[in-house]
């Protein structure tokens, strides 16, 4: 209406209400000019309903599943319990910081911390996200570079009284870290890390 006035007198202003109480999270249109029927003008949210937005590899996001426990670090307060409520269906090509493109899914999950651990955390914040596939308590496991394969049997080296003890053992999850030991091993047994080719039962090791 201002932009059809001859400069003299009232124009007509209209109203733009927001549809949803919260705060202004974002300048859309920052000048005059003509707007359109559904173009933004503002970014409206509510700080204290975030939701957290992870950017995974495809190759991951099929691991995942709504109801799945997150824990959040890195984003400058105590770590933040949260639950995946969605993985979008469509994913994405990203270029990694290597130049490598990579497909990537987003996953959107909710804090369920009350409000007053993570009131500090504002739109747009980066987030660590480490995603809760498998847990149990009181287990044994062993660095997963001590177990090898030989003749469809995983094995490891234990070190026993200065000499290496080559031991099948059955395996259970890994996260590439660590390895569960369902048999074979008790606790208390030392292991040999990276056993190269050259290691043979019974030969004298020494620890470093």
């Amino acid at each position: 209406s201002a932009a059809r006035s001859s400069g003299n007198g009232e124009v007509e202003r209209v109203p733009v209400k927001s549809p949803v109480a919260g705060a202004i999270l974002g300048l859309v249109r920052e000048s005059e000019g003509v707007i359109q029927a559904g173009e933004a003008i503002l970014g409206v949210g509510d700080p204290g309903a975030l939701e957290v937005v992870v950017d995974v590899l495809s190759f991951d996001a099929v691991k995942l599943a709504p109801g799945i426990r997150v824990h959040l670090s890195g984003w400058g307060g105590p770590i933040l319990e949260a639950t995946v409520r969605r993985v979008e269906p469509v994913g994405f090509e990203d270029i990694s910081a290597l130049g490598v493109e990579e497909q990537r899914v987003q996953v959107v999950a909710d804090i369920v911390n009350p409000p007053e651990d993570w009131q500090t955390l504002g739109d747009g914040y980066r987030v660590d996200a480490t995603f809760v596939l498998w847990e149990a308590e009181d287990v044994l496991r062993v660095p997963a570079s001590a177990i090898f394969e030989e003749s469809g049997q995983d094995q490891v080296f234990r070190a026993i009284e200065g000499r290496a003890e080559r031991t099948a053992v059955a395996t259970g999850r890994s996260n590439g870290l660590d390895t569960v030991i369902l048999d074979g091993l008790a606790e208390g047994d030392r292991v040999v890390r990276h056993p190269d080719s050259e290691l043979k039962d019974g030969v004298r090791i020494q620890e470093r």
